[in-house]
């Protein structure tokens, strides 16, 4: 077995960029050290994943992969939205909700969308809501419908804590919501969410929130915010590959 110690190996011409090592079928090991390079293709020149560079990675071959695309913390903002993230690139978009701590007590988040780049968020949807709870003393439970949180091709936002997140030090809202394909001009949007909050008055409430945007426009920006004043938290979007 040869050995090939080198600083560097390059393709026998500045015309080709490629440098192929072994043939069809044979496999190359790395061992004890690290592989630098911004593109993987498999044998027949398909990208597997491509770099730019600086971290950033996108792939078509790893069908099912997450990737974040953006992560934004609100420290006392009025809201958070994402304008400019909205595209074909994806068909499925999942946004996470981290420690949502409401400045006011007892309010609830709420999103709505835009066709226009943000300039207008009142899309019109229908959504359906419905909501599960359980105290700390033990002694109250519930689970049932909100006619009161759901909408019939409406144009307000969107409830999707359902109740009033405590303001308090301990107190906060989770949650995720996946958005699918947004940036068709053929269909409707849809969308579900799932929040667990830690309500106002000390109980667990967990809030399950679906529907679509019935417009055939592509939606293009999102806007998360409280029903009543700032909040606090961090609101991130992954893209998941195209399979």
């Amino acid at each position: 077995m040869s050995t090939v110690i080198a600083t560097s190996v390059l393709p026998d011409s500045t015309a080709n960029d490629t440098l192929t090592i072994g043939a069809t079928g044979d496999s190359v090991a790395i061992s004890g050290d690290s592989l630098n390079l911004n593109t993987l293709q498999d044998a027949g020149g398909n990208n597997i994943f491509v770099s730019n560079g600086s971290g950033t990675i996108t792939s078509t071959g790893l069908p099912g992969a997450m990737k974040l695309i953006l992560s934004q913390t609100a420290s006392g903002a009025a809201n958070v939205a994402f304008t400019t993230q909205l595209t074909t690139t994806y068909d499925v978009y999942i946004f996470k909700f981290i420690n949502i701590g409401p400045a006011t007590d007892n309010a609830t988040l709420e999103f709505q969308c835009s066709t226009d780049g943000g300039s207008n968020y009142n899309t019109i949807l229908t959504s359906t809501y419905y909501q599960l709870y359980h105290n700390e003393a033990g002694n109250s439970n519930g689970f049932g419908y909100d006619t009161g949180k759901d909408q019939g091709n409406g144009t307000a936002y969107q409830k999707i804590s359902g109740v009033g997140i405590g303001n308090l030090a301990d107190e906060c809202g989770v949650g995720e919501m996946v958005f699918f394909s947004p940036a068709s001009t053929t269909l409707v949007k849809h969308w579900y969410c799932t929040t667990q909050i830690y309500k106002q008055d000390d109980e667990s409430f967990e809030c399950f929130t679906a529907g679509y945007f019935n417009t055939i426009s592509a939606i293009n920006a999102i806007n998360f915010k409280m029903d009543t004043g700032n909040f606090d938290g961090t609101i991130a979007l992954y893209g998941m590959s195209k399979t």
